[in-house]
């Protein structure tokens, strides 16, 4: 047996237990913690590459969050019944743990390092997804991995007036107005990622530093377990680029680079650098020989990027001018524009400066909600945001294959962005699917995915509560604590600086909000300054985008389908669908349109023709709901009998019985003296009896008069009938007896 060493903690956190150890499982990692919280539980595990990658210009660090089926219970679908390629879902939690973790290892750390977190047990009311930062810092904290940590991450809440810290996820999901995802440390806040309900400032810098109260416990249970379980860190070789060869490029090339940071066009700005950088290694070819430049080659061009970064953020904060010569806290030059495309359901063009975003609406019905199986119950989402980065958009080449994980988390803020402000489903019970193509890029295009997204639907039609924009605020600041927030940053100031706030919302308040750092947190101060510069900006672009459309319009676009939504009672369902769907096939294809049936009853038909889907609610209440007394109806003679005529009404979706005694006043002998097969007849209901509708045509005008003596064609059935007389029943049974005599 073994004897596991194993380190523990259990405190009572947020009105659960939470418990961690390590010792016992994934020993052979740098680093593995195993944590339970509630019900649910997560393995994480930390690892490191033994060498620098070579010729690796950023940190190689992957973090991937694996969310194992019979953690809830279930077994995965398809073919071959185990996971695949990560959910949506899980792919933008492993990008909130990146983003929270990546700022706190050291500058110039090219080893690589895999980050990995199991879900192992998931109860349905705590999100493994808030161990996620918590895990991943315990993880590399006690590992023998370079990390400046420790940090933890929580979920804050705002039900019923109050702000609660990781609340069930229930709760979260259904009665919050708010959804915060805080990382931070002991000392300052490092990641957010937020949904809320037009909420104001002030209360989503209260949300934060809320949620920053609760991480300061999480952080201090981490130092006690790092001082028993941590290993000692490794001594790994940091990169940096040789002091006297920095000082050569810059004596050589550094007005050159300021001079090119100047140039205000960013493919102008680009070439000048371009050019610059290409003057300068064939200078150094010339003067070092080819063996001692093949050595320098790659430090040359380290130093070149390093100077572009010092002397733009030297001019940014020491002399006040911004790379496109605007002011702190002015945006760019604005253009919307609406109804560029034809045959569309809505579209929109917004160009921020040389960022431009085209938004596309399409409407569906029930059949197009997009399925969601994971860890929780299966769902269905109504309405979703698909964010596109081509490569042209930046003026490169390159190859466009699946959507990656920036594309995915873009896609989200954007989606969560316009979600707060969409119509109820009652009121508006269309599947909705807004897609964003960014067109060109130099910052914040996912921003510029809401505002063309807003637009877009309100061109289409779709009553949104109000108009949404968003912005991207930066920081630059330096070693000595100065710092200036910058409004609207470009791509150069994104790449350069040391923060990327993002924030979109209504006139009301904020609907999403986005923070990634690149330095190891920001105060209060600074959020405050962010949120009040976002707050004017993005009134500015909301005046703008409603100088283009002021409020959503009042119908569909022609080429957008109408849907009918109506209720049902639950019971009727099946015959609705009747066996093997026949019936529903059959009014779909009688009346050319689509039929989505929920659970509760609810009954969506959707059709560009209103004729059609009226036609078809029609058919669908006339199975679900018995006629009623006295209601009159038309339809064709579809069975004689001696006893009486078969009609079918409601467009042939309920057949019923009119008795040879209810064809006329008169006595009719049969009933072909009065009908022939396929004649239209008028009716009405006498109710029903165990399921069969009783007709009558006595007292209904527009009936034919009866004709005794008519021709009669055998066109009723052979088949047996309740209604048929006894003599009848004789006769057969007399003819069975003599056929078994014989």
């Amino acid at each position: 047996m073994h004897n596991f060493n194993i380190i523990s903690r259990e405190i009572e956190f947020c009105g659960r237990t939470l418990y961690i150890e390590t010792g016992r499982m994934a020993k052979q990692a740098n680093g593995s913690v195993f944590i339970r919280y509630g019900d649910s539980a997560v393995l994480v595990t930390a690892s490191m590459g033994k060498d620098p990658v070579e010729g690796q210009d950023f940190f190689p660090l992957t973090v991937d969050y694996i969310e194992k089926m019979y953690a809830s219970g279930k077994i995965p679908g398809g073919f071959f019944k185990r996971e695949a390629k990560p959910s949506t879902s899980a792919t933008l939690s492993a990008r909130v743990i990146d983003r929270s973790i990546r700022p706190l290892f050291p500058d110039g750390f090219r080893n690589q390092v895999h980050v990995v977190l199991n879900v192992l047990a998931y109860d349905g009311k705590t999100d493994p997804e808030v161990l996620g930062i918590l895990g991943a810092s315990l993880a590399l904290s006690i590992s023998d991995i370079p990390f400046h940590g420790p940090i933890a991450g929580v979920t804050v809440g705002y039900i019923d007036n109050e702000l609660v810290v990781n609340p069930y996820l229930p709760d979260l999901n259904e009665r919050s107005s708010l959804n915060l995802a805080v990382g931070g440390s002991a000392t300052s806040v490092v990641m957010i990622e937020s949904a809320a309900q037009e909420l104001s400032e002030d209360l989503m810098l209260d949300a934060v530093y809320a949620g920053h109260e609760e991480i300061k416990k999480l952080c201090a249970l981490q130092e006690d377990f790092i001082k028993e379980a941590g290993k000692e860190k490794v001594e790994v070789t940091l990169i940096s680029i040789p002091e006297e060869l920095l000082q050569r490029v810059d004596n050589d090339f550094g007005t050159r680079i300021v001079e090119s940071a100047m140039i205000i066009g960013k493919q102008e700005r680009q070439d000048a650098f371009d050019n610059t950088e290409e003057e300068m290694l064939a200078k150094y070819l010339e003067s070092d020989g080819e063996e001692a430049f093949a050595e320098n080659e790659k430090w040359y061009k380290d130093a070149y990027e390093e100077l572009i970064r010092r002397y733009v953020r030297e001019s940014i904060l020491k002399n006040k001018l911004r790379v496109d010569g605007r002011g702190f806290d002015d945006v760019r030059d604005i253009t919307c524009e609406i109804d560029v495309l034809p045959m569309v359901h809505g579209s929109s063009l917004f160009t921020r400066g040389e960022t431009q975003s085209l938004g596309t609406l399409t409407l569906g019905g029930g059949s197009d909600e997009q399925v969601i199986d994971g860890l929780e119950e299966e769902y269905k989402k109504s309405f979703y945001l698909h964010y596109n980065f081509p490569p042209f958009s930046v003026g490169e080449a390159g190859r466009m294959g699946p959507t990656g994980r920036r594309e995915l988390g873009h896609g989200n803020l954007a989606e969560r962005a316009l979600k707060a402000v969409l119509p109820e489903k009652e009121k508006f019970p269309y599947t909705i699917r807004i897609v964003a193509d960014t067109l060109e890029s130099n910052g914040s295009s996912s921003m510029a995915s809401i505002c063309s997204g807003c637009m877009a639907m309100m061109a289409g039609g779709v009553p949104l509560k109000a108009a949404v924009a968003g912005i991207a605020n930066g920081l630059i600041m330096d070693e000595a604590g100065d710092y200036v927030v910058l409004t609207d940053i470009v791509g150069l100031e994104d790449h350069l600086g040391d923060m990327d706030f993002k924030c979109a919302g209504t006139r009301a308040g904020i609907t999403a909000m986005q923070m990634d750092i690149k330095i190891e947190g920001i105060t209060k101060d600074i959020m405050r300054i962010a949120l009040k510069k976002a707050n004017v900006a993005r009134m500015h672009i909301l005046d703008i985008m409603q100088g283009c459309i002021e409020e959503p319009r009042d119908d569909l676009a022609p080429t957008a389908p109408r849907i009918e939504a109506f209720q049902i009672p639950v019971d009727k369902i099946g015959e609705v669908i009747g066996p093997s769907g026949k019936m529903i096939k059959s009014i779909i294809e009688t009346c050319s349109v689509e039929i989505d049936i929920s659970d509760d009853g609810t009954v969506r038909v959707l059709s560009p023709d209103k004729a059609s889907i009226m036609q078809a609610k029609e058919m669908i209440m006339g199975i679900a709901v018995e006629p009623e007394i006295g209601q009159q109806f038309s339809g064709p003679v579809t069975r004689i009998e001696p006893y009486g005529v078969f009609v079918k009404i409601l467009n042939g979706v309920k057949e019923g019985m009119v008795h040879v005694s209810q064809m006329h006043h008169s006595r009719v002998e049969h009933p072909e003296d009065m009908v022939k097969l396929g004649d239209i007849v008028n009716v009405k209901s006498l109710g029903s009896e165990k399921g069969k509708l009783s007709l009558t045509m006595k007292g209904v005008e527009g009936n034919p008069e009866p004709k005794p003596g008519q021709p009669r064609e055998r066109t009723y059935s052979n088949r047996r009938d309740d209604r048929g007389s006894d003599r009848d029943r004789g006769r057969r049974s007399q003819g069975r007896n003599d056929r078994y005599r014989r």
